[in-house]
């Protein structure tokens, strides 16, 4: 039977295999590649299936065939049973409801994998049946395959005739039925087997040394210490994932195909029917009610809407009763999968096919007879090949696909969206490739806009020209360093693409903030879940933080070098937000990446926390009116500036414009710690004498209070950095930089030159140019704290005279020059001694030049 039911059945097709080269390569956490389990595939639960009724008759003749069993496997010699006394326990340990809820792992692992089983069996005891005994078997196993389709097709025909009863009864009948759990009801994690598990992988590799290959024996042996059906269930399960692999030599014929159980026990080899039969019979030994189901599945071979009508049935699994209730599982795929390019099975336990929620059993299996689906309302074919291919993983990391809910896409507007939503944060990425008959090219990601938050994802698709592409998505769990894996994949139709510029590249892969940004330090936001449209050619992002951090910024575009980039980015970071200011010099679509680390671990590296995708449609600022090179990561007031006890200031901006050519930067300097400046300003490549613009900055201290004071020459852009001695050390370190827009036609003249004995507290009332007319009269007021006496000296020295409120007043003749000097006598000893607080320059009027 099982050998006409595999030369009908294409075993091979039906087996989740290694995909394609450009499909395997691993997915890093560099995203650029991509890896891929096998497609596999899976969704949730409902109902059950009425179990097939006996009548008494039947019963009894059954009790009878068990009894016949039991008394059998009784008569096994003591010396030739495998007893395991060792690995005997109470099933309490590993019941569902006393389980532990740990992490799945990947596959079940032994605790004491190396101690030896301290019974064994003779290996001429019970190594394989007799032909007597597997002769009456068989005729056994036909009479009862007989009589249980028979029942069942009963059953099926009076569930059939019920429905079709009045509406009274069937709903009676739908309220009578006790609801089917779900697997994750059923088994809340699967390390409650942990020593069921362990157990059957142990006793399996002992049986194997010992030469044992009787279904009974095996089957007595892995589930001793098993009391409930499901713990029976899974020993047996186990051991067929862990001891028999896909006979993939077999079934391209370098070897003999094996079918009959036995064979497949011996041999460690079978294709999806040797799973299903060796499955069912030890059930059977053990007492368990179980199916072997055919139908069509969506394994190897399998091509994207491809139509099962008329089609031979491809696959085979089973069903089994517990409790009363019928449930799934493929012991075939959940083995491994198949490399086809190597021809070699891969060994790789697939948890996910065991007990599988029909409504997610569905989306891969498909069987001939529709009660097998154990759906409370069954899915027709045309409906089963509609469906998304999905993988396992796609249900573990308990994925829900919104939209679209069929495989095939087609493009409107020239886009195609997918969009998914979860309870915890998983990481995407993607591939996408045109097919062309049977050739395949791989696609640039700029076609895609990918974004993702802590609960929900979307990507749009913007094909660059009609055709059909294939697309794969690849995920993984959120804060875990492991490869992306193949979660599902669509076709989609692209009848008339849409008419725009590419993307950028992202390397990053997620548009707008990372999905674990807020592990980073940052508040949700709305950037970047769309394309941000910049129309007068700047932008500023500003993004709210949960504690201080770092951070940097870069800007690509297709005609930005590095260099020109970094004139296009200002970053202020303060306490309890971020701020990026853009300029667009060109055109187009930019990338905007934002990497951030904690402010306080300078050892720690930056990760990257958003990328924001921006579209210039107007207003592109001119080379000549970037921002200056050289720029800190720290322009603005910000962290450092209150690290250095400045605060309240005047422009708590990094921009500063001013349509006078003139301003006065304000703060409080608490700390009263030294403070200098340094004005500079480009000229095409070449930078500004810093000698001549230091004279534009004049600073003022009154009492906490200072005052920087700027005169510009010219209009333009400008950098200003403020410097201060925040400790012992020699050094003056940069706080942070303003950039100075000057649109003003006014050349305003530089301040007087300063002095060292020009002390914190002196303030320069009049005159506040540092360039003087010739053969003038010049008022000055000037405030030097300490002073005993103040005089302007040039052709003649003029003393200047204290008012009431402490400020040096007088007028004095310019002269003819070159310069004039303030100074004043600050020492107790001497009137005499004068120090130069600062100096003006004299000059001829512009008339007489």
């Amino acid at each position: 039977m099982c050998f006409k039911m595999c030369l009908k059945m294409k075993c091979f097709n039906c087996f989740y295999t290694k995909r394609s080269d450009r499909h395997s390569n691993k997915m890093t956490n560099s995203p650029s590649k991509a890896s891929g389990e096998p497609p596999v595939h899976t969704l949730t639960s409902q109902p059950n299936l009425r179990h097939d009724q006996q009548s008494k008759q039947d019963r009894k003749e059954t009790a009878k065939t068990t009894g016949s069993k039991r008394g059998q496997a009784e008569g096994i010699p003591k010396e030739d049973a495998v007893v395991l006394k060792e690995w005997s326990f109470k099933t309490s340990e590993s019941s569902i409801t006393g389980g532990k809820t740990g992490q799945m792992t990947a596959r079940p692992q032994p605790v004491n994998a190396k101690e030896p089983i301290k019974s064994f069996v003779s290996e001429k005891g019970d190594m394989m049946d007799t032909d007597e005994e597997r002769s009456l078997d068989k005729r056994r196993e036909s009479k009862e395959n007989s009589t249980n389709r028979l029942k069942r097709k009963n059953t099926i025909t009076q569930e059939k005739d019920s429905r079709k009863s009045s509406t009274t009864s069937s709903k009676k009948l739908t309220l009578n039925r006790p609801r089917r759990k779900l697997k994750k009801d059923l088994i809340p994690n699967p390390e409650v087997f942990h020593k069921i598990d362990t157990h059957a992988i142990n006793a399996g590799r002992e049986l194997r040394i010992r030469k044992i290959f009787s279904v009974r024996a095996i089957t007595q042996t892995i589930t001793e210490g098993a009391s409930s059906d499901l713990d029976k269930l899974r020993a047996i399960w186990i051991w067929l994932c862990h001891y028999i692999e896909y006979d993939v030599q077999g079934f391209l014929g370098f070897s003999k195909m094996v079918f009959s159980p036995e064979k497949v026990i011996l041999t460690g080899r079978a294709v999806c029917s040797g799973y299903s039969s060796v499955c069912s019979q030890m059930c059977r030994e053990a007492g368990i009610e179980c199916r072997e189901v055919s139908g069509y599945s969506k394994g190897v071979g399998y091509q994207y809407g491809q139509s099962f009508r008329n089609a031979k049935s491809d696959h085979s699994w089973n069903a089994v009763c517990l409790d009363g209730q019928w449930h799934l599982l493929d012991a075939c795929w959940g083995a491994g999968s198949v490399d086809t390019d190597k021809k070699a099975f891969i060994k790789q336990y697939k948890e996910f096919y065991f007990l599988t929620d029909p409504e997610n059993f569905i989306d891969c299996h498909y069987p001939e007879e529709e009660e097998w689906q154990l759906l409370e309302s069954p899915v027709e074919l045309e409906e089963f090949e509609k469906r998304v291919h999905k993988s396992p993983d796609f249900y573990t990391l308990n994925l829900t696909l919104n939209h679209p809910k069929h495989l095939l896409i087609v493009t409107e507007n020239g886009e195609a969206t997918v969009s998914m939503s979860f309870p915890q944060l998983v990481h995407f990425t993607y591939q996408i490739s045109q097919l062309s008959g049977k050739k395949t090219q791989e696609l640039s990601k700029s076609i895609g806009f990918l974004t993702s938050t802590q609960q929900s994802m979307k990507l749009r698709i913007m094909p660059p020209k009609p055709g059909t592409y294939e697309l794969e998505l690849f995920a993984q769990a959120g804060n875990t360093p492991k490869t992306y894996n193949w979660i599902c994949s669509f076709q989609l139709e692209c009848p008339s693409p849409k008419i725009s510029e590419e993307l950028p590249e992202n390397p990053h892969e997620c548009w707008g903030l990372q999905p674990d940004a807020t592990s980073l330090g940052l508040e949700p936001c709305n950037y970047g879940n769309e394309i941000i449209s910049v129309e007068s050619g700047s932008f500023r992002l500003v993004l709210k933080t949960t504690r201080p951090l770092m951070v940097l910024c870069e800007l690509s575009h297709k005609n930005l070098d590095k260099t020109l980039a970094k004139k296009c980015l200002a970053i202020q970071p303060e306490p309890n937000q971020l701020t990026c200011s853009v300029l667009c010099p060109y055109y187009g679509y930019y990338r905007l990446s934002v990497f951030v680390r904690d402010w306080a671990n300078e050892a720690d590296s930056f990760e990257n926390a958003g990328n924001f995708l921006l579209h210039c449609t107007a207003g592109a600022i001119n080379l000549n009116e970037l921002f200056p090179s050289g720029l800190s990561s720290n322009c603005g007031p910000g962290i450092k500036t209150l690290e250095a006890g400045l605060f309240e200031f005047s422009h708590t901006e990094a921009l500063v414009y001013t349509q006078q050519g003139k301003c006065d930067i304000t703060f409080q300097n608490r700390q009263d710690i030294d403070l200098f400046c340094k004005l500079t300003k480009e000229e095409g490549d070449q930078p500004a004498s810093q000698t001549t613009l230091s004279n534009h900055v004049l600073f003022t201290h009154d009492g906490s209070k200072v005052t920087i004071s700027i005169n510009l020459p010219e209009s333009g852009v400008y950098k200003l950095g403020l410097y201060g001695k925040t400790s012992l050390k020699p050094e003056y370190p940069l706080l942070c930089d303003y950039i100075l827009k000057n649109t003003s036609i006014n050349k305003w003249p530089p301040f007087p030159r300063m002095y060292g004995a020009w002390k914190k507290g002196s303030v320069l009332f009049e005159p506040r140019a540092g360039q003087l007319e010739a053969s003038s009269w010049v008022k000055f007021c000037v405030q030097v704290p300490g002073a005993r006496r103040v005089s302007v000296c040039g052709d003649e020295s003029v003393d200047l005279q204290l008012s009431e409120n402490g400020v040096w007043e007088g007028k004095a003749f310019t002269g003819r020059g070159p310069e004039l000097h303030l100074a004043a006598s600050l020492s107790e000893a001497s009137n005499n001694t004068m120090s130069f607080l600062m100096a003006f320059s004299v000059v001829e009027p512009e008339h007489k030049k």
